[in-house]
């Protein structure tokens, strides 16, 4: 029952979310908007995809920190997944391209799908993490309009929580042991992997790599900064570095729902609404947003689409690590 209300939910949110986009695009004069995107500067745009494919680049180091710990090494590996999961994202309504970087890695390291899932749930959580120390960071020392201002009680109460969330999973005994669970089927299978997933999720989970994880995730997000910027000079569009950061803080608002493939549409109407908060022309700030998805699909898309036929089909190592190994437990010799 549960399910099936929240089922409805999420259908009755997108259905807002896309007449809001009808809506939006009414009131848009799009002859201008063209106009800006004629005006853009090609080389400060590429230079702008060349830092989002960096940020990227730093995203698929956040996983490595976590693939280590259950026996993927390989950077390269991560790197490849992490543009291929990237790319079918882009093109896919709900986030299946996360689905597919696990099997990616799973398929060609040779590690269980549960242990490649509990490192991706921690760089995931990393992600959300950068977001919500740079809106608790936004909310409070910069001048944000009123939409945003309005959700600082709710940005420390996240940071708070993350905290706890944190310490929690690195106090937590890696050993304990968990109730045998008994029985045949698919729900004992569904729950056994779920009783490994949460010993893997505990046993990497240590300060170390916390602290590594967050450091990327500043980068990640600064970088992103920086192309949003990058995109806005190559469009001659006079924002400012807190209406950049009002609107990247915005845009990403909505990234648990994907309305439509790679949130198109979506993403330039908060753009320019927050952005036109800041006194700046709207039909040119649609025109912006509109360049930077396509700085930041274009190449993304064509480069993880190059990447995930050979990893889909990429054979497994010969040797297989034992599924029952705690992370960092050496496999026995042969």
């Amino acid at each position: 029952m549960k399910q099936h209300t929240g089922r409805i939910a999420r259908v009755l949110l997108v259905l807002i979310i896309l007449a809001a986009l009808v809506e939006f695009a009414r009131t848009v004069n799009w002859h201008e908007t063209w106009r800006a995107i004629k005006a853009t500067s090609p080389p400060v745009l590429a230079a702008a995809a060349a830092v989002n494919l960096l940020s990227l680049a730093l995203k698929g180091v956040r996983w490595w920190v976590f693939l280590r710990s259950v026996g993927v090494p390989s950077l390269a590996l991560a790197m490849r997944a992490t543009f291929a999961g990237a790319g079918l994202n882009n093109i896919l309504i709900a986030n299946g391209g996360e689905a597919a970087r696990v099997i990616f890695v799973a398929r060609s390291a040779h590690v269980a799908s549960e242990k490649v899932l509990a490192t991706l749930a921690l760089e995931r959580l990393f992600e959300l993490i950068g977001y919500v120390v740079m809106l608790a960071l936004a909310v409070t020392f910069l001048e944000l309009p009123p939409s945003l201002d309005r959700t600082r009680p709710f940005a420390i109460a996240a940071v708070f929580v993350v905290i706890g969330l944190l310490v929690y999973l690195v106090r937590h005994p890696e050993n304990a042991e968990l109730p045998v669970i008994e029985g045949e089927g698919l729900l004992h299978r569904a729950k056994s992997y779920g009783r490994r997933f949460l010993r893997t999720l505990t046993g990497i989970s240590t300060g170390p790599r916390f602290a590594a994880a967050l450091g990327i995730s500043v980068g990640v997000w600064a970088l992103q900064v920086w192309t949003y910027m990058l995109t806005a000079q190559a469009a001659h569009f006079p924002i400012s570095t807190v209406g950049t950061i009002a609107a990247i803080l915005a845009v990403n608002l909505g990234f648990a729902v994907r309305a439509t493939p790679g949130n198109v549409g979506v993403f330039q109407m908060m753009y320019a609404v927050t952005t036109s908060a800041f006194g700046l022309d709207k039909d040119q700030a649609t025109g912006v947003a509109f360049l930077i998805q396509t700085q930041q699909i274009l190449p993304v898309t064509i480069l993880g689409l190059l990447v995930a036929p050979k990893l889909l089909f990429e054979k497994r190592r010969k040797r297989a690590r034992p599924d029952n190994l705690l992370p960092g437990e050496p496999a026995p010799a042969e």
